[in-house]
């Protein structure tokens, strides 16, 4: 389906960006693409504003902007894609890349470790690994009259 027939982008079950909220932008890449290269625009740039995104639920705008705050200037996050050297397929690579990048921010932390101790036995074989290795040293001195 062509992108401008697309409802939005799909980050996941319960979140859908409108293609409304995302904007384009196209420049001339670097590297591959010969003589073409100096006038196809076949960078592409996806800007989203999170901070005024109408998808988002509180809790998901704040761990978003939390989580991407490096990435993110005034609640707009910018993805850029110049691997390929057709603007659709990256397009579509800016796309799924955005899409990554959300659903990574939104999954919701793991659980904390728990705080463990060393087991009687562990202490022990420690011990006792350490003993040895006092004693393989202690053999590498010189004789100590």
């Amino acid at each position: 389906m062509p992108a401008s027939h697309r409802p939005g982008l799909r980050i996941d079950s319960g979140l859908t960006i409108p293609e409304s909220e995302l904007s384009w932008r196209f420049s001339r890449s670097s590297g591959p693409g010969g003589q073409g290269v100096n006038t196809a625009d076949s960078r592409v740039e996806l800007v989203w504003d999170m901070a005024g995104s109408t998808a988002l639920s509180p809790l998901q705008r704040e761990r978003l902007l939390e989580r991407l705050s490096s990435r993110v200037a005034d609640g707009v996050l910018t993805i850029t894609a110049s691997e390929h050297r057709a603007q659709l397929r990256n397009r579509d690579a800016a796309r799924a890349r955005l899409a990554a990048v959300v659903a990574d921010a939104l999954r919701p932390p793991s659980p904390s470790r728990r705080p463990t101790k060393p087991s009687r036995g562990a202490k022990e074989r420690r011990l006792e690994a350490k003993k040895r290795r006092t004693d393989v040293k202690r053999l590498r001195r010189p004789p100590h009259d």
